[in-house]
């Protein structure tokens, strides 16, 4: 049986779980396992941990298994799983903190997930709307996979559920000054 040594990472993982619950504003000591969030949860079945092993991990101090998780990056913010909890833990503020942190610690298991992000905010800053198909083949060429899903494709575009060309909406200027709002509240904030 191995020993696990919790001097200084002890602290560090307390320390850890301290920010996380002010960034999140979501205390994990709050859950006491009973698996509804994991049960209720649409994208279960693709994570690598369970929602509520998420949760337990991080109880426990296991940081560096977490923000290295899939996931948190898998989460859709559905809220499913704080629909059915009986202690109202806000799982999904929960995971985008530790997002955010696995990113600045670069332990993002999805490592394209910021390229992705961005290609993604600048369609919608350029267009009003997301562009789908501009967002596949630019990500995937940016990725360097540039035959990804391409079977798909046909069937996508013949059941119209994707166009080909970009659509604007009419007020793209608003868009645009919205991001812009948030491009001065970030560089206000220390």
């Amino acid at each position: 049986m191995e020993r696990i040594n919790l001097g200084s990472h002890h602290e560090d993982a307390a320390q850890f779980r301290e920010q996380i619950r002010l960034e999140s504003g979501v205390d994990e000591r709050d859950c006491y396992q009973c698996g509804k969030c994991s049960a209720g949860c649409p994208v279960a079945f693709a994570m690598d941990y369970m929602p509520r092993e998420i949760i337990r991990m991080l109880q426990l101090g296991l940081i560096d298994e977490v923000l290295s998780s899939h996931t948190i990056w898998l989460c859709s913010d559905c809220i499913a799983c704080y629909t059915r909890c009986p202690r109202s833990v806000q799982l999904p503020q929960l995971m985008d903190a530790l997002r955010i942190r696995a990113r600045e610690k670069n332990l993002a298991a999805e490592k394209n997930i910021g390229m992705f992000g961005d290609l993604l905010l600048g369609l919608i800053k350029r267009f009003g709307r997301i562009f789908e198909m501009g967002l596949i083949i630019t990500y995937n060429l940016k990725s360097r996979q540039p035959f990804k899903d391409v079977l798909l494709g046909p069937a996508i575009l013949k059941r119209r559920k994707m166009g080909l060309l970009p659509h604007k909406i009419r007020s793209v200027d608003a868009v645009r000054k919205m991001f812009e709002r948030v491009k001065e509240m970030e560089s206000d904030t220390p």
